[in-house]
Parts: C-alpha cells; sequence; structure tokens
C-alpha cells in the first residue's frame, strides 16, 4: 500500500499523501464512481486516486455527493465535509476538515520552472525564493492552495495572491498569502513542505 504521508494539520483536519503505482482498475473496484466522463488514461487514475484518498481518509466520506459550486469548485451540499484535493502523476494530496474550508496543492519539478517564475510570482515574491527550482515550486503551490481555499474564478497570481510573508522553521515554511477577491481583503495562513519528489502546500 503505497501511502506515502498521512498526518493531521490541526484538530479538525485530515491530509494524505499517495504514490500511484496501482492499475486503474484497484480504484475501480473499491469506488463507487468510475471517472468514465475523462477520456485521458492518466487523468482518470489521478481522479481515482483522489476519490480513493478521500474515502481512505474517511470511510463514510460521501463520494457520489460531490458536486460543483457556481465557481466549479467541488464541494459537498451542507457542507458535511470541508475537502481539497491535489494531483502531480504519480502523487496525490488531499485534506478533509469538518471545520473550515482549506486548500491543499502538490507539484512535482519542472524542468522550466526558473524561466516561468515570472508569471506567477512578483519581484519581491521572487526574491524569497533566492532563484532555487523548489522554493519557486512550493511558491506556486501554495498560490495554487489558496486559490482552491477562496474557491473563486478569475484569479490572477501575481495580483490576487500576493505572498505577504515567507519564513522556513525546522524544514516546514510558514507563509501567508493575501486574499485579494475577498472583501473584506483576507490573510490566509498556509503551511509548505518540500519532499524529495514535490512540492506540497496546504491551508487549512
Amino acid at each position: 500500500m503505497p501511502l506515502y504521508k498521512e498526518w493531521n494539520p490541526d484538530l479538525h483536519s485530515l491530509a494524505a499523501i499517495w504514490h500511484i503505482t496501482e492499475a486503474e482498475d484497484f480504484f475501480r473496484e473499491q469506488l463507487p464512481v468510475s471517472g468514465a466522463h475523462i477520456l485521458h488514461q492518466k487523468r482518470r487514475i489521478e481522479f481515482l486516486a483522489g476519490r480513493f484518498l478521500l474515502q481512505y481518509l474517511n470511510r463514510d466520506f460521501p463520494l457520489h455527493a460531490i458536486v460543483p459550486d457556481e465557481h466549479d469548485k467541488p464541494q459537498l451540499p451542507g457542507q458535511e465535509f470541508h475537502f481539497s484535493v491535489s494531483h502531480s502523476y504519480p502523487y496525490v494530496a488531499c485534506i478533509i476538515s469538518t471545520r473550515s474550508a482549506v486548500g491543499i496543492d502538490i507539484q512535482g519539478w519542472h524542468r522550466s520552472i526558473l524561466a516561468l517564475q515570472y508569471k506567477f510570482l512578483a519581484p519581491g515574491e521572487q526574491q524569497y525564493c533566492a532563484h532555487d527550482p523548489q522554493k519557486i515550486t512550493l511558491a506556486w503551490s501554495a498560490k495554487e492552495a489558496a486559490y482552491k481555499w477562496q474557491g473563486r474564478r478569475g484569479v490572477d497570481f501575481i495580483g490576487h495572491l500576493p505572498i505577504s510573508k515567507w519564513q522556513e522553521q525546522a524544514s516546514v515554511f510558514n507563509i501567508e498569502i493575501n486574499l485579494q477577491l475577498l472583501k473584506p481583503h483576507q490573510v490566509l495562513q498556509l503551511k509548505g513542505f518540500i519532499f524529495k519528489d514535490f512540492a506540497l502546500a496546504l491551508a487549512t
């Protein structure tokens, strides 16, 4: 069972990372959903693995009840659970909370990340990362997690999700992002991690 990591980000939430090594049938046989609407096989396996991981964390998670809201954010009617899922093949990560909105994002390493950082990081934010590809990837992951947490369309990652704090302590990054699309503006606290094969950020 390739469970990479499982932990409690806070008293009300559970998170996990799964390393996908199984064939598609492994997930199909254990789930009430098929992912048949997804034509690309790798994307379909990611979808199924994410749903499997939600159910792994909570056996009673109502997968059949997941629907998109007006911003296409997956949610449960009545907010029985708050959840977020992210894929970066061959890894999938998810978080479930019984209390409040959550966001998670996992990003594998990309050779072109140095050249692309200007598209999602302001000059001051690039200084936080000091041209380190892993930290740049983590910053991208943090903004993606914040985007999922706030659940709004039309987001500009530089203008609407500026990083206001970037602090490393004991291999954990404490990151703050100012959510400019919310009224009034809100400061979101995130945790960031750099693993061997990927970066991961989450907000609870």
